[in-house]
C-alpha cells in the first residue's frame, strides 16, 4: 500500500455511508448498528457532518437499557424518545479527499480517533478507519510470494 494515495483511494465513499439525522431517534442507530457491521455513524444535516455517533456512545448511552429483567416496551420507548443529536461526537477531526493516507494514520495515531470524516467543499463525501487501511493492507499481494520466505532458506 502506497501511504502517500490520496484518502479517496481507501475511503468508504458517500454512495455506501449510511448516515443518520441529528433528529433520528436512537431506536433508529440501534437497527443501523444490529444491521451493519461498522461502529461509526455520521450524523448529517443536508450532507454537512454535524456528528458521529460511535457504538461505544451507543452503548454507554443505553448502559443496561436492554436487560433482561426490565419491560422491552419501556426499552423501545427510550431509544425512541432519545435523538442522534442528544449523543453524538461534535468535536470532530476531518479530513480532505485529496489528504494522503499517511495524514490520516498520524491523525489517528496522535488523537486516537477511530473513523474521521471526509468533507469536501463542506459536504460529507466519505469516511475512513484504521480497519480501512489495515484491511487494505491485508489485502494486498506480493508480487512475488516466495519472498517471503526466502530468508527462512539462506544458508549461513
Amino acid at each position: 500500500m502506497n501511504v502517500f494515495a490520496p484518502i479517496s483511494s481507501l475511503m468508504t465513499d458517500h454512495k455506501h455511508l449510511v448516515t443518520v439525522g441529528p433528529e433520528e431517534s436512537l431506536f433508529k442507530v440501534k437497527e443501523v448498528f444490529d444491521t451493519h457491521k461498522f461502529h461509526h455513524i455520521p450524523v448529517v444535516r443536508f450532507r454537512e457532518i454535524v456528528g458521529i455517533v460511535s457504538r461505544t456512545d451507543f452503548d454507554h448511552f443505553i448502559g443496561g437499557a436492554y436487560k433482561f429483567d426490565e419491560d422491552r416496551f419501556v426499552n423501545d420507548l427510550r431509544l425512541k424518545r432519545a435523538t442522534a443529536e442528544e449523543i453524538m461526537t461534535t468535536r470532530l477531526g476531518k479530513i480532505a479527499p485529496d489528504d494522503r493516507i499517511n495524514v490520516a494514520l498520524e491523525i489517528f495515531i496522535i488523537n486516537r480517533f477511530h473513523a474521521l470524516p471526509v468533507v469536501e467543499d463542506g459536504e460529507l463525501v466519505g469516511i475512513i478507519t484504521p480497519f480501512d487501511i489495515m484491511k487494505a493492507l491485508a489485502d494486498e499481494k506480493l508480487s512475488d510470494p516466495t519472498s517471503v520466505y526466502d530468508h527462512v532458506n539462506t544458508p549461513e
